[in-house]
């Protein structure tokens, strides 16, 4: 078996993911990377020293790749897609799929008339927590699913998100998309359907009011994070441009029926995301979602909250990589660009999450109005769930 030829587009700290489909010999191996940056490419060759470093993303169009990893930042996933696609490359998108729902439909469309294999990194959908409650579900543990609640704790939001491009809604209309594309997934996910309306609200309402503002555009992402950065109002160098909102929440309406919400807050001591999901004979909620946590089911009736449950389940995996959903991610890819077949992640899917995000941010930008969600065209949700086979 030949190995499979990877390129790499984006060199900054999400890039390292491709690393794990870098085993040559064994299948697949990284032979090309490109950011316009010499330094991050300088960097990332030093892990791939077999591999040849371009400034842009066009000099890999030559067709010698068998896929790519797109790990631009998200306003630059859009265009780059659609160029390897139009080629022939198989892609890799970070999610989002894109920063707009009509920029989603114009990659599903390139792929569709290609024939090349398009894949997004909801990576959650193969973290442990998730799965867990998946199975449940789909057992029967809580009855038919009626209503799902997340609560978002991004305890790390002033470095991740308001230091440099996440905080500048050109770069990724805002941070319910581009946050909250992963839980938003996840969510339709578990509910078995997809958003049709949203009505949303949120401010920047913390980080707004620092006044200590630094371009940080030289910088790489692990020059600028620090856990020591506590409490929120004294973080110092923020971004130049501070556009996104810091705390949100959305209500979600599925095309079955199952209603949702979403909170996210960019200023929590602690970094976790709760869920909830009811259903016509019970709950269940996860407490942690990583290894060392466990996914609680209710379904005997009480007064008061208690916290001993019918049902408890551990979550496994890990408590770094996304809970050890990264290399099931990148095998999936790899596996999907040698054989095809079914995947875990979906590109509808992908795009029914950022359109809830994107439908979401114009209602809270408009003071709360509703949205509704575009329907994506039938043939295009035909081809991608017939796992991209005519």
């Amino acid at each position: 078996m030949s190995d499979l030829r990877f390129g790499v587009v984006g060199l900054g700290s999400r890039s390292r993911i491709a690393n794990y489909a870098h085993r040559p010999g064994e299948g697949s191996e990284v032979v090309a990377v490109a950011d316009p940056s010499a330094p991050q490419r300088d960097a990332t060759l030093e892990l791939y020293p077999q591999a040849t470093g371009y400034a842009d993303h066009t000099e890999l169009l030559d067709g010698k790749l068998d896929g790519v990893f797109l790990t631009t930042p998200d306003d630059l996933h859009e265009g780059p897609a659609i160029d390897f696609l139009r080629a022939g490359v198989n892609v890799f998108v970070e999610k989002p799929l894109a920063i707009t729902t009509e920029g989603c439909d114009r990659v599903l469309q390139a792929a569709y008339d290609s024939g090349a294999r398009l894949y997004v990194g909801h990576n959650m959908r193969h973290m442990s927590v998730v799965l867990t409650m998946r199975k449940l579900i789909q057992d029967g543990a809580i009855g038919d699913v009626k209503a799902i609640w997340c609560r978002h704790f991004v305890g790390h939001g002033g470095d991740f998100y308001f230091k440099d491009w996440h905080a500048d809604r050109r770069r990724t209309t805002g941070l319910l998309l581009q946050k909250g594309a992963h839980d938003i997934d996840v969510m339709h996910w578990l509910a078995g359907g997809y958003t049709t309306r949203v009505n949303a609200m949120g401010a920047l309402t913390l980080y707004g009011g620092i006044e200590d503002r630094q371009d940080r555009s030289d910088q790489r992402f692990k020059e600028f994070v620090s856990e020591k950065n506590w409490p929120p109002l004294e973080q110092k160098g923020l971004a130049p441009v501070m556009d996104v909102e810091d705390i949100s929440q959305v209500n979600l309406l599925l095309d079955n029926g199952v209603m949702m919400n979403y909170e996210q807050c960019h200023y929590t001591p602690d970094y976790w995301r709760n869920y909830t999901v009811i259903g016509t004979h019970g709950r269940l909620e996860n407490f942690g979602d990583t290894a060392g946590g466990v996914v609680k089911v209710w379904n005997s009736r009480r007064s008061g909250y208690r916290e001993d449950a019918d049902q408890v389940v551990e979550i496994s995996g890990e408590t770094d990589h996304h809970g050890g959903a990264d290399p099931h991610l990148v095998a999936e890819f790899v596996n999907f660009v040698r054989d095809g077949g079914a995947t875990l992640t979906s590109p509808v899917a992908a795009r029914a999450a950022v359109a809830a995000g994107y439908a979401a941010t114009q209602s809270l930008r408009a003071n709360g109005v509703p949205q509704d969600i575009p329907p994506l065209d039938p043939t295009l949700v035909s081809y991608f769930d017939n796992g991209q086979v005519r």
